[in-house]
């Protein structure tokens, strides 16, 4: 299924035009796509032209050159931290929430607006997750993107108050796409991805702190969930209360500890402005996600509260009740927030893809991002968080290559950050590991050390390739985890127990672990001592 019939294809004549003169001359390439327009007198676009040039090279019974489609390709941050974001949005369905600052548009999941960009393409496969990651993938790769591994990010609603049958049928759906044929079962489905074309390398739910018990602990593992993002929105629990969130900050701190413990990669929005909020109010909560032992999520998303018409927070701001904050109010908020992200959390957004027509008042601008950073700069602040500090397509020289350890205290684990750098402090590749402190909330992981995360940055590499200058396949994440051994051996651990995601089992078989029910594992054996200095 695919909303959109396919274009025609490019005359061969032109495709080869194109090619001859960029080969000459690669700065010149949009110069190039202007010269050699389409018969209808179009320009060329990038993806088109990679498009043609794929079919040429299968016509000649040529292989595609490397440089060639990293030159063509369109959009490469969308895969330059190594892997394929597909996000796919589950069907409309009723929310135990009743947020005040929250929208919900008929056919639609809650909180999503028909015209964001994720919300149509969802509602044009019309909430199929074949059709939806299906036609993910495609595109990503019709654009140049290497698409066997994939990341798996499945939004809309809150996730566990949909019925455990339509959670178990969409990712089956979605592993599936993946697959490219149908399995009978949830458990064929995740087997066959194993050494499917496109692998599942994570896989991402959303849902609310005060959702997750041991039992919703246990679901999301069967379905092969490794990330999960909480909406935390705030740390006071009078805000929350004014804006009838419905649960406590007691809650959130119950649920990241189970999460934590169950081995989940944690991601917490956090949403300032809200009603009762102000910059200095803001700021103080922002820190208390790094202060509260209970707290510290592995990664963020920075949802300034968007004023939308429809909501009850809008009634709030007719009556003079609410006042969203100005640009420089925001941008010198968030640049002071991000100086004190610790270097172990990734901070993946600092504004929701909200179209500016929707947001009545406040910050309207995409590029918010952008901004805080020249804010930063201009006050001399820096950010140290993960996606600040990414190779992303830098070229990496492996030998060059520094191992630091950081450590730090959550109420139920000790956590282990461990990190390839560059000599300039750029992170090549890290590591999550828990050492647990309390019962785990699955007896299969009673006395192991629990791998969170492997994650080697750098462009997105077909499995099995290697690339000079690249920091995936060069044997980042076998060391990586010969020192989480190191470690947890020597902490007095019997076994190293990882969450995988179905498609990287193959990985971690070839370096000694085993499928348990849920999770591989691997015996602890004396692991040599490094010699590797922070």
């Amino acid at each position: 299924m695919r909303p959109t019939g396919d274009a025609p294809e490019i005359p061969r004549d032109i495709v080869r035009a194109v090619l001859d003169e960029i080969q000459a001359a690669p700065e010149h390439l949009t110069r190039a796509l202007r010269r050699h327009p389409l018969p209808d007198g179009r320009t060329l676009s990038k993806s088109r032209l990679l498009r043609g040039y794929l079919r040429l090279c299968a016509e000649d019974g040529e292989e595609p050159d490397p440089t060639m489609l990293r030159l063509l390709r369109s959009k490469p941050t969308r895969t330059i931290s190594g892997v394929a974001p597909v996000a796919v949005l589950t069907k409309p369905f009723p929310c135990p929430g009743e947020c005040i600052f929250c929208p919900a548009p008929a056919g639609m999941p809650k909180s999503y607006l028909p015209d964001e960009p994720g919300a149509m393409r969802a509602a044009a496969y019309d909430f199929d997750p074949y059709g939806q990651t299906a036609g993910r993938v495609r595109v990503l790769a019709e654009i140049g993107h290497r698409v066997d591994k994939v990341e798996l990010l499945i939004l809309g609603g809150t996730w566990s108050h949909y019925p455990p049958s339509y959670q178990e049928w969409f990712v089956r759906r979605c592993l599936d796409a993946l697959n490219g044929s149908p399995s009978p079962t949830l458990e064929e489905a995740q087997r066959r991805n194993e050494t499917a074309v496109h692998r599942n390398v994570g896989l991402v739910i959303e849902t609310r702190p005060d959702s997750i018990t041991p039992e919703e602990v246990a679901r999301l593992r069967r379905l092969g969930v490794t990330k999960v993002q909480l909406g935390v929105q705030s740390l006071d629990d009078e805000i929350l209360a004014r804006n009838k969130r419905g649960h406590t900050v007691a809650a959130t701190r119950r649920a990241m500890r189970l999460l934590r413990l169950a081995g989940f990669k944690i991601v917490v929005h956090w949403m300032p402005n809200l009603l009762g909020a102000t910059p200095e109010s803001d700021e103080a909560d922002f820190r208390r996600l790094w202060d509260d032992p209970a707290l510290r999520p592995d990664e963020l998303k920075i949802y300034p509260t968007a004023l939308l018409r429809d909501t009850e927070l809008y009634a709030h701001w007719q009556r003079g009740e609410y006042r969203p904050y100005d640009e420089e109010t925001l941008v010198e908020l968030l640049a002071r927030c991000k100086s004190t992200i610790p270097p172990y959390c990734r901070v993946n957004r600092l504004m929701r893809d909200i179209p500016a027509p929707n947001i009545v008042a406040g910050v309207k601008k995409s590029n918010l991002r952008q901004i805080v950073r020249r804010r930063m700069a201009q006050e001399g602040l820096v950010c140290r968080c993960i996606r600040c500090r990414e190779v992303r397509g830098s070229t990496v020289a492996p030998d060059s290559l520094r191992l630091s350890r950081l450590e730090y205290e959550t109420d139920g684990t000790r956590e282990w950050f461990l990190s390839y750098v560059t000599p300039d402090d750029r992170l090549a590749g890290f590591l999550r590991l828990s050492l647990p402190q309390a019962a785990p909330p699955l007896a299969e992981l009673d006395g192991a050390a629990v791998v969170r995360e492997v994650h080697v940055y750098g462009p997105a590499l077909e499995l099995g390739d290697q690339q000079e200058g690249h920091a995936q396949h060069v044997g980042l994440g076998t060391r990586l985890l010969d020192e989480a051994r190191r470690i947890a051996r020597q902490a007095g651990y019997r076994r190293l127990a990882v969450i995988a995601a179905v498609g990287t089992r193959p990985y971690y078989r070839e370096r000694g672990f085993t499928l348990g029910r849920w999770y591989m594992h691997r015996d602890l054996a004396p692991v040599r001592e490094s010699s590797q200095e922070d």
